[in-house]
């Protein structure tokens, strides 16, 4: 039986098995299991021949950077990010991805990242969506809290040393009022139980086009749904989540998926989240 896992710490509720388990059933695959696999940050030294045990991981914090030591080969979005959220086990050898990129990406596939955009956050997957706005030729605002303006300035000079001609400026989030194309909420704000909270003003919301939330608990964040009272585009978390997990099975041994099947995936997450949250 084929074995794979998912690794970090702490584990608590995970949709992990959910997303993974229909992709295996729709490739076909019935001799795997999935399992969740808790690692302390102190005992992952020591859990080498713990992950050699596995044909394919994920990662998640704090394990991410942690688990780079062990990997034979790493691939271009995770040297890209320093930062290793999938594995894959090729008789022994480790090769580690980054597909959270990947992730981002094919959901927002639809939506101008190419544009005027503004990335509120700055830290972990704002980090990250940033660079591949920038990379893909987005005009970049950096939208953050006060205390957060030295990491903007720091993420800045990264995007500008990959990207030498991108077109990158800072802004207080309490106090932008710009016009969007697109907005992309990185932050915690509005994430469940939370979920009358939201990160940019009313008057913001009506300047923008389309909206992207990280978030995936609630489904439908307090932002997401002021967009979509306004007729925008409003896409969530939910469909990164999953899509990041496809792009693992194309990887760990070329798993090939129907645009509709995903979406059916995506929308069994919704659902889940929204019975965990009843």
């Amino acid at each position: 039986m084929n074995r794979y896992a998912l690794i970090g710490h702490p584990l608590g509720h995970s949709m992990s098995p959910l997303i993974h388990e229909r992709l295996f059933k729709l490739s076909g695959i019935s001799d795997f299991s999935y399992e969740i696999v808790d690692i302390a940050p102190e005992n992952l030294s020591s859990s080498e021949e713990l992950i050699k045990s596995f044909k394919g991981l994920n990662v998640t914090i704090p394990h991410k950077q942690t688990v780079i030591p062990f990997m034979d080969e790493i691939g271009e979005s995770a040297k890209r990010y320093n930062s290793v959220n999938c594995i894959s086990n090729d008789n022994g050898k480790l090769t580690g991805y980054n597909t959270d990129c990947d992730g981002f990406l094919r959901s927002a596939e639809l939506l101008p990242i190419s544009e005027n955009v503004a990335v509120l956050g700055c830290g972990g997957v704002g980090r990250m969506m940033a660079i591949e706005t920038a990379l893909h030729g987005g005009k970049l605002t950096l939208a953050v809290i006060p205390q957060d303006v030295k990491n903007a300035q720091i993420l800045m000079a990264e995007i500008l040393a990959k990207c030498s001609d991108a077109s990158v400026k800072i802004a207080d989030i309490s106090t932008l009022d710009d016009s969007f194309d697109l907005i992309i909420n990185a932050t915690p704000v509005g994430m469940y139980p939370k979920v009358d909270n939201c990160a940019v003003s009313d008057s913001v919301i009506e300047k923008c086009s389309s909206v992207f939330d990280a978030i995936y608990n609630p489904t439908e964040t307090l932002l997401m749904k002021k967009a979509r009272e306004q007729g925008k585009v409003a896409v969530g978390g939910a469909s990164m989540l999953v899509y990041q997990a496809v792009k693992a099975h194309e990887i760990w041994y070329g798993g090939e998926f129907r645009t509709e099947d995903i979406s059916e995936i995506i929308k069994a997450v919704e659902e889940s989240v929204n019975a965990m949250n009843k």
